[in-house]
């Protein structure tokens, strides 16, 4: 206890509480309050939400180096720190680039409300399953090839700003138009948000998973790479046979029914991340499925 003691005296001597509160310290609270939501946002929404957690780790371990006195392990990190400090810099370079970008094309009044952004987000409807699974069915038919992503509770915005933003009702018509052959948003994917798609031709992470069958194709191993670092679920349409698989949490389901489709959609429509295991265990699924065909 004394160990605990000394380690905050020696290093949070520097945090002051005042005696009196004055409307400023109240206007300081509100902006600071602010500014960290926004910064929060931008890790989330950026491959700096990993790197915080992998942070977090390391200052807990640090956390106990000082209350044990590892007097060695307190040296090194002291030694490490400034050039930690760049290295985190130059890993998130492009997001920090992006970030100052968006900050000076947005209005000031649009930061402030930043309430309407998951107005059109969240747990998708009836409906929408249904037009999916209406969409992915009749591409099939014809061989249209189709990668359609569902968010669910990890936003998406690092793979909606490589396409063509949208903006649109999930609908059949629409999604079978946007992968219409020789059409302009055919090739990539589509980000479906709650009821609405939000982007088309959206590049996605490729999966490098040796459990995957050779002879699947670059569209089967984006939808499986998406699944495996967010908690997307992802409708596939082969173009060469025409079967409609699903990837979710890094495993594919190939060759699915209609019935089977509306199932696994149904089964993340309401649920958190803290109310499932993250890999992946809705009912039907076993790694591969039944088919192991050609795609």
């Amino acid at each position: 206890m004394e160990q605990i003691t000394t380690f905050f005296n020696r290093y949070l001597n520097f945090i002051h509480i005042p005696t009196r509160i004055v409307w400023t310290d109240i206007l300081e609270i509100i902006i600071i309050s602010f500014l960290v939501y926004q910064i929060l946002l931008w890790v989330q929404n950026t491959k700096a939400w990993s790197l915080l957690k992998g942070v977090f780790v390391i200052l807990i371990f640090l956390l106990f180096a000082a209350v044990f006195n590892l007097s060695t392990i307190l040296w090194i990190a002291e030694k490490v720190f400034s050039i930690g400090v760049i290295a985190v810099v130059i890993v998130l370079q492009p997001e920090l680039r992006r970030a100052l970008e968006q900050l000076g094309s947005r209005s000031f009044l649009s930061n402030l409300m930043p309430f309407d952004k998951g107005k059109e987000e969240g747990i998708f409807s009836d409906r929408t399953i249904n037009e999916i699974v209406k969409a992915s069915f009749e591409m099939g038919k014809v061989r249209t090839g189709a990668l359609i992503v569902i968010e669910q509770n990890q936003n998406l915005a690092e793979y909606i700003r490589t396409g063509i933003a949208l903006d649109a009702l999930v609908t059949s018509q629409l999604l079978i138009n946007i992968f219409e052959h020789n059409t302009p948003l055919h090739d990539g994917a589509v980000v479906i948000q709650g009821n609405r798609v939000t982007a088309a031709t959206c590049y996605l992470p490729l999966s490098d998973s040796t459990r995957l069958s050779k002879e699947l194709g670059t569209r089967h191993r984006a939808g499986v790479g998406v699944s495996e670092v967010t908690d997307s679920m992802t409708v596939i349409v082969s173009e060469e046979t025409g079967r409609v698989s699903v990837a979710y949490g890094g495993k594919l389901m190939r060759n699915v029914t209609p019935e089977e489709l509306k199932e696994q959609l149904e089964s993340i429509q309401n649920k958190s991340v803290e109310e499932k295991p993250k890999g992946l265990q809705l009912k039907g699924w076993k790694g591969r499925s039944k088919s192991e065909g050609k795609e």
